[in-house]
């Protein structure tokens, strides 16, 4: 079994967690609905212009069903996060809503592809779940908004829909003009909502973070998610990409200077065994139902 696809999942699940502390860089008060337009419209931009330059796009023929369904989730994943965020914090709002959309893509699998989730999965995503949930447990001032909690519910289902969805599109389509169609969609979705335009990212200040978010944490990242999804499961795909919040926690104590309390970093250790008994336990697996097919054929 190739553990390349495994690898370029958890590379995807790196850059996005860089996202948080690149926007720290930015200027205060924009909306975080404007920055996801503006980084879906750069990264989904330049690889359509790319796309379009290779001739790798028929759009009379393309996949617009699954496309029009992966960027309407996208858009709408990152809508709910940044408002459930208000209402619950940072720390609330990204444990459940990464902590929820492993499990909500396990049973969108199971109900939907009649694919049952194994049981590496399960032990790997009850892991990382756990250790997510120890990585954010004392960070910051968290609050129990019922509200925020459901957005937070709703943000997780989006992310699992969103995976299940460019699954199928990349049965039919390239991963390149894949991501540049469902990100220039998804950012024509969100820029009208975002209040602030896009003038502000001509900003000295703004350019270089909001340009790094476009094209390594979106273009390179969705190139690597779904290029990896091509060849493993959804579900073991979102919970891979519990190593976004790792990453982020990691990069806060390194580079901002955060303080991680003991509880937090058991949760780090935990994430990180998730991560591997999922990647390792799955190819074990895999290598166990070739011995036993071989002696049969």
């Amino acid at each position: 079994m190739n553990l390349l696809p495994y690898i370029f999942v958890l590379l995807a699940a790196i850059l996005w967690g860089t996202v948080g502390t690149t926007q720290t860089f930015l200027k205060e008060g924009i909306s975080p609905i404007a920055v996801a337009g503006v980084r879906s419209l750069i990264g989904g931009g330049v690889l359509l212009i790319a796309a379009l330059f290779m001739r790798k796009i028929n759009f009379r023929k393309w996949s617009w069903k699954w496309t029009i369904l992966a960027a309407l989730t996208i858009a709408l994943f990152q809508s709910l996060f940044f408002t459930s965020v208000r209402f619950t914090g940072v720390a609330v709002g990204t444990v459940v809503t990464i902590g929820s959309s492993p499990v909500f893509s396990g049973i969108i699998e199971w109900a939907i592809w009649k694919s049952k989730p194994n049981r590496v999965w399960g032990i790997a995503t009850i892991l990382a779940i756990v250790g997510c949930i120890l990585l954010f447990v004392n960070r910051g001032e968290a609050t129990v908004h019922p509200i925020g909690v459901l957005l937070a519910l709703c943000a997780g289902f989006m992310f699992a829909l969103y995976t299940n969805c460019s699954k199928q599109l990349t049965e039919n389509e390239e991963t390149l003009p894949a991501v540049a169609m469902t990100f220039s969609i998804c950012s024509i979705m969100l820029l009208p909502f975002s209040g602030d335009g896009v003038s502000w990212a001509m900003d000295k200040q703004n350019l270089f973070p909001i340009v790094f978010m476009g094209l390594a944490a979106t273009s390179v990242a969705y190139i690597l998610f779904l290029g990896g999804l091509e060849k493993i499961s959804s579900s073991s795909a979102v919970t891979l990409s519990l190593a976004e919040p790792l990453t982020a926690a990691l990069l806060g104590v390194f580079l901002v200077g955060e303080y991680l309390s003991p509880t937090s970093w058991v949760g780090v250790a935990m994430l990180l065994g998730g991560i591997i008994v999922l990647t390792l336990g799955s190819r074990k697996a895999h290598n166990a139902i070739n011995e036993e097919i071989e002696p049969s054929s």
